[in-house]
């Protein structure tokens, strides 16, 4: 593991978190002035099996075609690379992997020298370094985000081939690291042989690697607008959109702003880079079974003339007009009071493991619109941008989460940790800012919040958040004791975890409503702040049954479900704003002997086919929603 602990606490690390934070971080569409080339499909692959992890650096794979130095198999990009082989030590490898590709640039992109050339990697798990032609170009710290350079320069050097691609991907996890995570090397000779190491996680989900979205490259004119920031509300019928644009590039920007209504009507404009737009008669965005009209969004088209040259950049990005506010005991979206009753998921399918897949994606929208889920929280980590851009156009709420789970040692509560954690969110933030689907940030799950570090952490890492986006409240996972929360008074809603007659008095289904109803009191008379049960379930193996239910049958499932249920029916009249069932579908997890093939919980298995649960909730979703009274008649008896 020496590459990794070498190379983060060199300067070269410190200057990558530099590099992240320059300028925006707008999703590559192609308009009039941009091109976007997707390079994802078969890349050529190599785990560095050496015994350090190193020899892929000390042997330079970057400076020539990787084939050349050893031997190399496909990989799919985007996928994790763990479960595409037959191989158990690819399943399980903890180190430097290499993947390469050549590809070719179009020769009018080289040869305008106007033209910006960047290069972009949706995630990659979790430490990357990226080279083209052999040329280093950036390196990134952290997956589940994206990262880019501008290679218009190397590409300029070495014009005339093809682009050679190498990107090095480093899965190991430490104190310091997000999630967090230890290497125990295990020096019993007896029993190990020399430098064998385990990675220690704290959390519950398979530590999956790799290129996990698209690889894209993409053109601007030299004068380009780099970022993008909105925020809305309205009065009356009036819609009040505050933008503000970034533009690099050009010392004398022109720009204007159009927005436009789904029929294509121009509702405002404005010249400027800031300003506030006007729309009369607004259509609100509403969030999916809660208004006839759910999920509108206009369009923005951000034009920008660089007036020493003549060029044009255009961009065009969605914009719902919402309100967020909450109150001691509400979440108000657009000032009505909105009830959470949804999912967690996890980025998680056969084969794929955590590689984006449209197919699936869309699979599991329509699964959760059948059931009446109108949120689901990224647990436990940002998920794909195209993923909260189907919540934008099915009015899907979205409680948007960063990789900081499993932090349970008092070691990483420590300044380094606080500043790459502190990264993350502006990474997060930056990205995910402009989309109505998301309603809130949170900012770890179940961490260590009793531990007496804990208490600056989050007061530092939630007042940082807001000073982010102030338009959104702030929240955190527990699960700790309400009375020993640490960090607890520096959020705006309490989301908690608990499995009741699960992982505590396992089998006792009969003692959930005094349990619940203790554990909700406790938390609202101590912090007066709206609550989320933001976890609960029991695990279901498909097809086990009994009667009377036992655990790990459909029947105990759906008994703990429906105790917790009589419980949220009495507290969401008072102060409980959401139910999210933990989880939407069977995922992956390491080998232990409390998990068989996985953590069962979902109420869909892995392949998507439903347990008895689902049925269970997709009656109540839509019964809660129904309650409203504003459903149009197609919604008040769903056929989907």
């Amino acid at each position: 593991m020496k590459p990794w602990k070498t190379i983060l606490k060199s300067a070269c690390w410190k200057k990558s978190i530099a590099d992240a934070l320059q300028g925006g971080m707008l999703f590559p569409t192609e308009s009039p002035s941009r091109e976007v080339k997707d390079v994802s499909g078969l890349w050529s692959f190599r785990a560095d099996l050496s015994p350090e992890r190193s020899r892929g650096f000390e042997q330079q794979w970057y400076k020539s075609p990787l084939a050349e130095t050893g031997p190399v198999i496909d990989m799919p990009v985007p996928s994790s690379f763990n479960d595409i082989t037959q191989d158990a030590k690819i399943r399980d490898f903890i180190g430097w992997v290499w993947y390469e590709k050549d590809v070719w640039v179009p020769a009018r992109w080289i040869q305008d020298q106007g033209t910006r050339i960047v290069l972009r990697v949706g995630s990659a798990h979790y430490y990357s370094v990226l080279w083209v032609n052999g040329v280093k170009v950036t390196e990134h710290v952290g997956g589940h985000l994206p990262f880019e350079a501008d290679i218009s320069g190397v590409l300029r050097q070495t014009s005339g081939s093809a682009c050679r691609i190498t990107i090095a991907v480093n899965n190991t996890l430490t104190l310091e690291t997000l999630p967090p995570g230890t290497i125990q090397y295990m020096n019993d000779r007896s029993r190990y042989p020399a430098g064998y190491f385990v990675q220690n996680t704290n959390f519950d989900f398979f530590n999956y690697a790799g290129i996990h979205r698209s690889v894209l490259l993409y053109t601007t004119p030299k004068a380009h607008i780099d970022d993008i920031t909105v925020e809305t509300t309205f009065s009356d019928n009036i819609g009040l959109v505050s933008f503000n644009v970034s533009v690099l590039g050009s010392s004398k920007p022109a720009v204007k702003i159009t927005l436009s209504a789904q029929d294509g009507r121009c509702v405002a404009s404005a010249d400027g880079s800031r300003g506030v737009l006007k729309v009369t008669d607004v259509n609100l965005w509403w969030p999916y079974l809660m208004h006839e009209n759910p999920a509108y969004l206009y369009s923005m088209e951000v034009s920008v003339e660089n007036t020493e040259d003549g060029q044009t950049d255009v961009y065009t990005l969605a914009v719902g007009i919402r309100t967020v506010k909450v109150t001691s005991t509400q979440f108000l979206i657009n000032n009505k009071p909105f009830y959470f009753h949804g999912v967690n998921k996890h980025e998680d399918a056969d084969i794929r493991g955590k590689g984006f897949d449209w197919p699936l994606v869309v699979k599991d929208f329509n699964l959760m619109k059948w059931m009446g889920v109108n949120s689901f929280r990224t647990s436990h980590y940002p998920y794909a941008e195209e993923i909260l851009q189907m919540a934008d156009r099915h009015g899907i709420v979205i409680i948007d989460e960063c990789p900081g789970v499993g932090i349970k040692d008092i070691r990483s509560f420590g300044n380094v940790s606080l500043a790459h954690h502190l990264t993350v969110m502006e990474e997060l933030v930056r990205r995910d800012k402009n989309h109505p689907s998301v309603v809130m940030w949170s900012v770890a799950n179940e961490p260590a919040s009793e531990m007496p570090p804990a208490g600056f952490y989050f007061k530092e890492l939630v007042s940082h958040t807001k000073s982010l986006d102030s338009s959104r409240p702030v929240t955190y996972i527990t699960a700790s004791n309400y009375a020993r929360d640490l960090g607890a008074p520096y959020v705006d809603v309490i989301c908690v975890n608990s499995y009741l007659s699960w992982y505590h008095d396992p089998g006792h289904t009969e003692l959930i409503s005094l349990q619940l109803n203790t554990q909700f009191d406790d938390w609202y008379g101590k912090y007066q702040k709206p609550i989320i049960q933001s976890e609960y379930g029991a695990d279901a193996v498909p097809g086990l049954h009994s009667d009377p239910p036992m655990m790990f049958t459909e029947e105990y499932q759906t008994t703990v479900l429906q105790n917790y249920h009589n419980v949220f029916d009495q507290k969401r009249k008072e102060f409980v704003i959401g139910e999210l069932i933990w989880n939407f579908a069977d995922f992956m997890t390491t080998q232990t002997i409390t998990r068989v093939v996985g953590n069962k919980k979902g109420i869909f298995t892995r392949q998507r086919q439903p347990k008895a649960g689902a049925f269970l909730l997709r009656e109540r979703y839509w019964r809660i929603a129904n309650e409203t009274g504003v459903l149009p008649t197609w919604a008040r008896y769903p056929c989907l």
